[in-house]
């Protein structure tokens, strides 16, 4: 775990809150000069605190509104399986995101899809089909609470 100091979780907030801001912007948010800001933003970075930036993008207004969490158990657990069903997922356009899991199901899978006739054909002619898949179990959500991809770290210990 790498150490990070107050200034660093003001400026990763910031970031998490606008990607787009500028240095001087952000430098004068957080009481730095440009260069210090710039430093400091360039080790976040370089230490991969900061792996990425993106867009958010608004699901419903693309029509892929709908978000369905697909629990995938497969036929066994050997490191073939495992690895032939993970380069498989990838591959899905739909996902979202896919995370291995300790216990039952193996595979805890988010997609997200326009509707549920657009879902029983990525079920039937994708999901059911990847390697090793035996079961699939499906659960769509009825509202989004909360989805997020800032980390708070000021309440993270």
């Amino acid at each position: 775990m790498i150490e990070l100091d107050t200034i660093d979780h003001t400026i990763i907030s910031a970031l998490q809150e606008d990607g787009r801001i500028t240095n001087a912007e952000l430098a004068e948010k957080i009481g730095l000069s440009a260069s210090a800001c710039h430093r400091r933003v360039r080790r976040l970075e370089t230490e991969k605190i900061i792996e990425r930036y993106a867009a958010i993008i608004n699901r419903q207004l693309v029509g892929r509104g709908v978000s369905v969490f697909i629990e995938i158990s497969l036929e066994g657990q050997r490191k073939e399986t495992l690895s032939e069903f993970e380069a498989a997922i990838l591959k899905v356009p739909h996902v979202q995101s896919c995370h291995l899991m300790a216990g039952m199901p193996d595979y805890l899978v988010h997609v997200t899809c326009e509707n549920v006739a657009d879902f029983e054909t990525i079920h039937r002619e994708i999901i059911a089909g990847l390697p090793g898949v035996a079961q699939v179990r499906s659960n769509f959500a009825i509202r989004c609470v909360a989805d997020t991809t800032a980390l708070n770290l000021d309440e993270a210990n």
